[in-house]
């Protein structure tokens, strides 16, 4: 269905514009599809007289729990076309619906990098969806819908592909390029939020909630003693950022108590402002029932750290009449980066490209701060093409033929067990898809329910050999389905799978072996990663590997226990082994399915030649659809600013080399200030952590100076003026809703970027020198009001022509005026530094408002 093509030639060769269509699945609400109905055909009228005759039929009212619950209330998923066309300096995404009806048309070149965003499947029960966010004047359409617009792609491949092309057009979130030509800025900004919605209390029950004074929200006390009595209800969570939904939970049933454990991640957000969950009663035949909801203030949040608890639900009501209906346990934690670019951390590349990436893996599990940092090396390494090398080279080390090395296969979990985890999960996310998903969530949808234990069950032998046979057909359709995309293995996984096979060949002596068990060991090696480490753990926790939404029930959890039981004993190539009696009733399945197993792991373990137009060839990177876009990007890469081309995901994989190593960078610095606050060397004699330790902590350095450039220039008298030309785009086509005329101006200020000065340890104030410390500076003015080359201290790189790129001045750049809070620069100042900053009467002021008001987290105050 999904296709990309570029219909002309690029505009520096034939001066035609740019084009690329796609079709796509659009989501269009009830209100806007009134103006897409087609008119309606008159009918001749009906004898009267033989109507009224015949009794008229009730139609029966639906129940709400079978209509979607959406964002924008009901509405319906349509085929539609996306036509995106550049012209010189404005980019327009035209839709289609039907073919010929306009739908709306985007200005793409005016939206911003976070307004385009892959949107959580928990949303439409649908996967690979984006959703377009705009302003009103950053759109025109036949109706006035402000609502964010929805896609779905055929695959993640198109829909990694779109994103990237549509956000080469938008605006990344800069801060300093409109004074500062060199690298097109001072640094970008990248935000994430991760939250973990575990279980319900007393919901429903009504409380007076405690507020406390200090707190963003109301808060109950850990040892509250009030009870009530447990309502029995059906609830659902959503959640909105900035006031915009993101995601949703599943219906769980409880007395007062449901327990979702569902986990959402958001990246690429827009400015911290709120984070609000609102807790939903499902009514059979109704609409659901707002209980209340959980409004939390994410710039108090300090950045990096998982805050766990119980938060009250408040039902609207003001401060003073606001009722507690129970409370929620969720698990947040908000991250935010300063991207410095590229060219500053070629020294620290320098430092991890002298180990092996699982060397480096090692190291960091032994420290608590560093142990999420392997999945950030492992991208690099991805980007880098040498991660399958480097797993294969470690894995020479590991499997030696000694009775460890068996273990460690087989038994082990050791850190090329897990990197061997992370690039199954990484490389064969739509692999496991095609394998299990659909089965599974046919089990999951029709609530197959599998017992064949007498003793779980309490029933007699016929109960029991009735579910040895639905075991069995469960256990065939998931194998079936399975055995069907062997040949869709990715290339990646065919190598590694190779390479473990052949290692067990060589070193275990196999083929000479009289023992059969023996001959068998290199298929059980490469079953060990296949099946046990990856598609039997899908089958047994969908839902963590996003094959079904939400935590399956006990009875489904049970059936889905059995039927990877029954696959793992498939996988390990030996039927008559079962620990349980109950489950000798599966050997003839076993026996019989046998030969396609050693064929299916003879499959996935063999590389075979790429055709890089074959959609299931495994390595998306040489896919036509995809070379289009790509040949686009280089050639318009070379009139970017270099940040600016750097926030362009590279593909097919979507990876941001600067953006992982800064959250590398943030991680080795609390890693190593955690250690000195507990009197340990966070290095200790370990020199290769010593050097990247001392990269880290020069990168600091570097962004603190950037920060502080910024700062100087936000203090300067307001009476300077921007002199350079800014013109905006008159490639737009007239509308009632032009972009002209409803682009609002928004202020341009400075992030915060750390904590302030009461914030700081002892230890921080000794080791920092006043060079790195942010100045404290007035409240930011118009940045449109400075003189560029006002920043003396900013050299120009000889290279690099002082006058930016005609079409990169020319479009119009916007900065959001919010606050936010970069822990990745911890602040360090000497008590030398600090006394010059204390100086101005403004800065002790607002440093004992700061204390008063409990904010720790900025250096500069909003207006």
């Amino acid at each position: 269905m999904s296709e990309i093509s570029d219909s002309t030639q690029s505009t520096g060769t034939s001066g035609c514009p740019r084009e690329f269509l796609v079709s796509v699945e659009l989501y269009v609400p009830t209100v806007a599809s009134f103006g897409l109905r087609k008119p309606v055909v008159p009918r001749r009228k009906a004898d009267t007289s033989k109507t009224e005759e015949t009794p008229r039929s009730l139609k029966e009212k639906s129940s709400w729990i079978s209509v979607s619950r959406t964002p924008a209330g009901a509405g319906q998923w349509r085929p539609a076309t996306c036509k995106l066309t550049d012209e010189d300096e404005s980019c327009s995404l035209n839709i289609y619906v039907d073919e010929t009806i306009l739908y709306q048309t985007i200005y793409v070149h005016m939206l911003n990098h976070f307004d385009i965003r892959l949107a959580d499947s928990s949303l439409f029960l649908r996967k690979n969806c984006m959703a377009l966010t705009s302003a009103g004047g950053q759109r025109w359409g036949s109706s006035a819908n402000t609502e964010p617009i929805y896609f779905q792609f055929e695959d993640a491949d198109t829909c990694n592909t779109w994103l990237v092309l549509l956000r080469s057009y938008s605006k990344p979130e800069i801060y300093g390029q409109t004074f500062v030509s060199r690298d097109g800025g001072l640094y970008r900004m990248w935000r994430q939020v991760e939250l973990s919605i575990l279980q319900g209390r007393n919901l429903g029950n009504h409380f007076k909630p405690q507020l406390d004074a200090n707190a963003s929200s109301a808060t109950l006390s850990e040892g509250d003693p009030r009870e009530a009595d447990p309502v029995d209800l059906d609830a659902f969570c959503e959640i909105h950022l900035n006031d915009n939904i993101c995601a949703r939970t599943t219906v769980k049933k409880g007395i007062g108590s449901p327990d979702w454990f569902e986990n959402f991640s958001f990246s690429d957000l827009p400015p911290f402002e709120t984070l609000e969950v609102t807790v939903w009663r499902e009514k059979r035949l109704l609409k659901p029932m707002l209980l209340g909801s959980v409004r939390i203030a994410l710039t108090n949040f300090r950045r990096s750290e998982a805050v766990e608890g119980w938060f009250p639900i408040i039902q609207a009501g003001g401060v003073s009449n606001s009722i507690q209906v129970g409370e929620i346990q969720m698990k947040l934690t908000v991250d935010e980066e300063i991207i410095l670019p590229h060219a500053s951390y070629l020294g620290l590349l320098t430092v991890l490209r002298d180990r092996n990436v699982l060397e480096w893996m090692s190291d960091f599990e032994r420290r608590p701060h560093l142990r999420t940092t392997s999945y950030q090396l492992m991208c690099i390494a991805i980007a880098k093409n040498i991660l399958v090398e480097h797993i294969m080279e470690y894995a020479d080390r590991e499997v030696d033929g000694t009775p460890n090395s068996h273990n460690t296969i087989f038994r082990g979990n050791t850190t090329f067990t897990k990197t061997m985890e992370l690039a199954m999960a990484f490389y064969g996310k739509a692999f496991l898809e095609s394998s299990i998903g659909s089965t599974i969530r046919r089990i999951c949808s029709e609530k197959i329910a599998i017992e064949v234990d007498p003793v779980r069950s309490g029933k007699g032998a016929k109960e029991v050999e009735r579910g040895v046979d639905q075991l069995i057909y469960w256990s065939q359709e998931v194998w079936n389905q399975i055995y069907a995309v062997r040949n869709q293995c990715p290339h990646e996984l065919r190598r590694l799978f190779e390479h473990v096979r052949k290692l067990v060949e060589k070193h275990y002596h196999t083929k000479d072996s009289q023992d059969p068990h023996n001959r068998e060991l290199p298929c059980q090696s490469v079953s060990a990663f296949c099946f046990l480490r990856f598609i039997v753990p899908g089958i047994l926790h969908p839902h963590l590997f996003g094959l079904h939404p939400g935590l399956p029930s006990a009875r489904i959890q049970r059936s889905l226990t059995l039927i990877a039981k029954v696959i793992q004993s498939l996988a390990n190539l030996n039927p008559n082994v079962q620990k349980e009696e109950f489950m000798r009733g599966i050997k003839d399945f076993l026996k019989q399915n046998l030969p396609s197993m050693v064929d299916y792991i003879l499959v996935v373990s063999t590389p075979v030649p790429l055709d890089p137009y074959s959609p299931h060839s495994g390595h998306p990177a040489h896919s036509h659809q995809r070379l289009n876009v790509v040949s686009s990007l280089h050639e318009r890469s070379t009139t970017m600013p270099v940040l600016e081309r750097e926030s362009i995901p590279l593909l097919p994989h979507v990876l941001d080399i600067p953006r992982h190593l800064a959250r590398i960078t943030s991680s080795v610095l609390r890693n190593a200030r955690s250690a000195d606050t507990k009197g340990k060397s966070s290095e200790g004699n370990n020199q290769y952590l010593s050097g990247l330790c001392a990269q880290c902590f020069d990168l600091e350095d570097q962004s603190l100076a950037r920060v502080s450039q910024l700062a100087r220039v936000e203090s300067y008298p307001i009476a300077l003026k921007w002199d350079a030309p800014r013109t905006t785009s008159s490639a737009v086509p007239p509308s009632p809703a032009s972009p002209s005329k409803f682009v609002e101006s928004r202020k341009v200020s400075r992030p915060y970027t750390a904590p302030s000065l009461s914030d700081l340890s002892a230890a921080d104030h000794q080791k920092a020198s006043s060079d790195n410390m942010v100045p404290l500076s007035p409240a930011p003015h118009d940045l449109s009001n400075l003189r560029r080359g006002s920043v003396s201290d900013i050299p120009i790189s000889p290279q690099v022509p002082e006058e930016r790129p005609v079409r990169a001045m020319n479009r119009p750049r916007f900065l959001r005026p919010k606050s936010i809070s970069a822990d990745s620069i911890s602040s360090l100042a000497s008590p030398t530094g600090a006394q010059s900053l204390r100086s101005p009467p403004e800065f002790q002021d607002l440093e004992a408002n700061r204390k008063r008001k409990n904010v720790l987290q900025g250096i500069l105050t909003k207006r």
